[in-house]
């Protein structure tokens, strides 16, 4: 007879550990048992806990391994559980609001704003006012507003190591969109501040990601010289004089005809 607490334990202790591959076997195991549960109203809630438990253990394993399918999938193994605990007004796990905010942070990396916000309304008030979900709630308001520098802040302040995964995924795409500014309000730039604008730790950072990002980036001595952007693409590239003058073409026509 499989011992559902002993493998829990097992499982808690590898993903301290950072043991991946022993949890892996380990939660396989306990994913076996889990099919011995009765399903609908007639489950134990002793039975559900132990497995909620052991799927909140699982996501954090997949974290640790840098695996978003596993993350996902249980994820969606885990809600069906969060539900049964909920209807049966059972006590929350102890790792529900840190497992909830790394969803959270999940479909924020995706942009995926829509089930971001889908996820909002499931919280009660107590569980979106803890450090591991009102954090993510935070970012996503400071990206909708464009406060980037408080974003790229943010990945030095996470509420737990484990969401620096997902933060590293954020931070890039923030400075993405960093750079997508710059090349078009500057026509050159210090490398001092480049630095400094997209908070990297030195020239060094800078110059990796020139290379894998921004090849069309010209590095002058201390400067950053950008290329134009392709016609046709950027705001610069829109004929504003011509559309002025059509347009004060068509308000005189207009002063005319009345």
């Amino acid at each position: 007879m499989v011992d559902a607490n002993a493998l829990i334990a097992d499982l808690s202790r590898q993903v301290q550990a950072d043991d991946i591959e022993s949890g892996k076997i380990t939660l396989t195991k306990i994913k076996i048992w889990m099919l011995e549960i009765p399903s609908g109203q007639g489950a134990p809630v002793e039975s559900i806990t132990l497995a909620a438990n052991a799927l909140e253990l699982g996501v954090l394993l997949s974290v640790a391994d840098d695996d978003l399918d596993a993350f996902a999938r249980n994820m969606s193994q885990l809600k069906p559980y969060y539900a049964a605990l909920s209807s049966c007004n059972a006590a929350t796990t102890e790792r529900k609001c840190h497992v909830l905010g790394l969803n959270l942070m999940h479909l924020l990396v995706d942009n995926r704003l829509s089930e971001f916000h889908a996820e909002l309304e499931l919280l009660s008030e107590d569980e979106a006012g803890t450090p591991y979900v009102s954090f993510p709630i935070t970012l996503e308001r400071q990206l909708m507003v464009g406060s980037y520098d408080e974003v790229l802040d943010a990945g030095s302040n996470v509420p737990d190591p484990s969401y620096s995964f997902f933060m590293e995924n954020l931070l890039e795409t923030v400075r993405d969109s960093i750079a997508d500014c710059v090349e078009v309000s500057y026509k050159s730039m210090k490398l001092a501040d480049a630095v400094k604008m997209m908070k990297f730790e030195s020239t060094e950072e800078l110059q990796e990601y020139l290379q894998d990002k921004r090849e069309d980036w010209i590095v002058e001595g201390d400067r950053l010289t950008f290329q134009p952007p392709p016609m046709g693409s950027k705001a610069v590239d829109i004929p504003s004089m011509k559309l002025m003058a059509q347009t004060l073409s068509y308000a005189t026509e207009l002063e005319r005809i009345v």
